[in-house]
């Protein structure tokens, strides 16, 4: 079991952008990243940037959220295929979602995938193995990406030792790329309560993120790196309420559930439930690796969360029909006269895993919006799965499991 520490309230930071909330600089600065870090007593010191990134109104904040990365045998294939000198060309896999992604101010994804800053660590991408090339990163970020969130099963795929390269990589991404944030994975119990936070429009939003598992490897007994399951309710409360005290919102990301199934279970219900009533204002669900349903959630005093259940697969080379299917979210975070906070313009733009042939050719994420009868026809699903109903694909289906995860007034197809 994780070791169970307590949150100490004096040592709670928060992370907080103070140059205009520009958009990210790709270039490397010898300033360093801009940005502050507020203590509880209100003092002030220099510390990294977290968003940097364009203000949408003085009282609102878009938010665009993706699911999983998952960087199996055939994303990574396809990657290297589309790569001109050898190496790997991520960003055609991910291009076709880059202008639903750059309607975000902060633009957030779970990357399922260790990416180690390591050469003596095998790159692996299949089973419960995973270690991406670190082409990865430099892809997402140039998608738009901004706010990855890194508790997921996977973090100990390659021992805390790829752990701690893993998050050795995100630093030197940090240093390379003005205003990264990631979250979910300390480095130690002072790094955790460092709860990222970024101010943009005059709302300053929190992030956490939480796991339901670690997929039994050895836990983190020995190492000071910290990870939260979501079976530590009393830590997690505590967390979100921190939160609360240093900002206006907080965005909760939660990795749990059942895989391959639209249903949710009652203690994932039980759990959203309570992480609003604790001061959660949106949830992001990643692991079942399906769209599932979302909806408000109310408050003893009447206000309301928004909980997505779960967002499905970003990408992936899974092969159930199901599991090439699933969900951008956007949502705005608004905040009144008063400084009320409320999600609004919740809406959610389904996208498709496509590729050919049986081994999986031209593997991209391709909109829903953008999806015809040709691609369809071309679609190499049937190559790959003999699993009735799993390996049916037609227009006709997308569009059923579309309607099964995701609600009518949500969807946004066009």
């Amino acid at each position: 079991m994780f070791k169970n520490k307590i949150l100490a309230a004096g040592l709670l930071m928060l992370f907080m952008c103070t140059a205009g909330c520009r958009s990210i600089d790709d270039g490397k600065s010898s300033s360093g990243n801009m940005g502050t870090n507020a203590g509880m007593d209100g003092s002030v010191g220099r510390e990294e940037a977290t968003i940097a990134n364009v203000m949408h109104g003085g009282s609102s904040v878009h938010i665009v959220a993706a699911g999983d990365n998952m960087v199996q045998t055939g994303v990574v294939n396809s990657a290297a295929s589309h790569a001109e000198e050898g190496g790997y060309n991520f960003g055609f896999c991910y291009e076709g979602a880059k202008d639903i992604i750059s309607r975000g101010d902060v633009k957030i994804i779970n990357q399922e995938t260790l990416i180690c800053d390591n050469e003596d660590i095998e790159i692996s991408h299949s089973n419960r193995n995973f270690n991406s090339p670190v082409e990865v990163g430099s892809a997402l970020i140039d998608t738009g990406f901004n706010v990855f969130s890194m508790a997921n099963n996977h973090i100990l795929d390659k021992g805390v030792g790829g752990l701690e390269s893993c998050m050795t990589y995100w630093e030197k991404m940090k240093g390379n790329y003005h205003g990264l944030i990631t979250y979910g994975v300390y480095k130690n119990e002072a790094d955790m309560n460092n709860i990222r936070v970024c101010e943009m429009g005059g709302i300053k939003i929190a992030f956490l993120a939480y796991t339901e598992n670690v997929n039994s490897y050895d836990y983190l007994e020995d190492s000071e790196i910290q990870v939260v399951l979501t079976s530590e309710e009393e830590k997690i409360k505590s967390q979100i309420e921190a939160a609360h005290t240093i900002a206006d919102a907080v965005i909760v990301s939660a990795h749990w559930g059942n895989e391959d199934s639209f249903e949710v279970s009652e203690s994932v219900k039980q759990l959203a439930q309570n992480m609003v009533d604790w001061g959660a204002d949106v949830i992001l669900g990643t692991h079942p690796h399906v769209p599932q349903t979302m909806e408000y959630l109310t408050r003893p005093d009447g206000t309301q969360g928004f909980v997505f259940y779960s967002l499905g697969n970003f990408i992936s080379s899974q092969t159930y029909n199901i599991n090439l299917i699933g969900e951008i979210a956007e949502f705005d975070i608004a905040a009144d006269v008063d400084n009320n906070i409320s999600v609004k313009n919740v809406q959610v733009s389904p996208v498709i895993t496509h590729f050919e042939g049986a081994d999986y050719e031209e593997l991209r994420v391709i909109p829903y919006r953008d999806y015809t009868e040709e691609l369809c026809s071309a679609h190499g699903l049937s190559q790959v799965s003999g699993v009735a109903p799993y390996n049916e694909w037609s227009m006709e289906k997308i569009k059923e499991i579309i309607d099964t995860g995701i609600p009518a007034e949500y969807q946004k197809l066009d």
